[in-house]
């Protein structure tokens, strides 16, 4: 019996351990994919208006100044979770006109604070993208934001 490692049994060792964690990062990313697809995104939720609004809010682009789940820049609020925060699991059409009401009342105007720019939204992009705002509400984030004000 050799005393030491083998060139052989060195370079079999390389190869089953390159295939074996190969295989696992393979099954691990179809997992992830199958998770997504399967679990975790609401797909039935997820209509034309939902689809147009995530456009409006690409187009104009929210997240260089707003985050959705981390995600984005960190200059404005967290939006993922606007739609709780403005009441809209306990009165849905309130929680529509507090946040149409907010984005057609920028810029504020308030001297020292951020100004969030003015938006020229249709009535067809503003109602999109809350409706966008409302189902990214309801994403399991983990308890993102760790804060209930974003």
């Amino acid at each position: 019996m050799a005393d030491g490692l083998t060139k052989s049994a060195a370079r079999n060792i390389f190869y089953g351990g390159s295939l074996f964690f190969f295989l696992l990062f393979a099954a691990l990313t179809a997992h992830s994919h199958w998770y997504m697809v399967n679990v975790s995104t609401d797909s039935e939720g997820l209509t034309d208006s939902v689809k147009h609004g995530k456009e409006v809010w690409e187009k104009n682009m929210c997240i260089n100044c707003h985050s959705i789940m981390g995600e984005g820049a960190y200059f404005a609020p967290e939006l993922g979770n606007v739609w709780e925060r403005y009441g809209g699991h306990d009165n849905p059409e309130a929680a529509r006109s507090g946040i149409t009401g907010w984005i057609r009342a920028q810029p504020l105007g308030i001297e020292g604070r951020r100004q969030m720019p003015a938006y020229d939204f249709s009535e067809e992009d503003m109602n999109s993208l809350i409706d966008f705002l409302e189902w990214t509400d309801g994403i399991d984030d983990q308890d993102w934001p760790p804060h209930p004000a974003g």
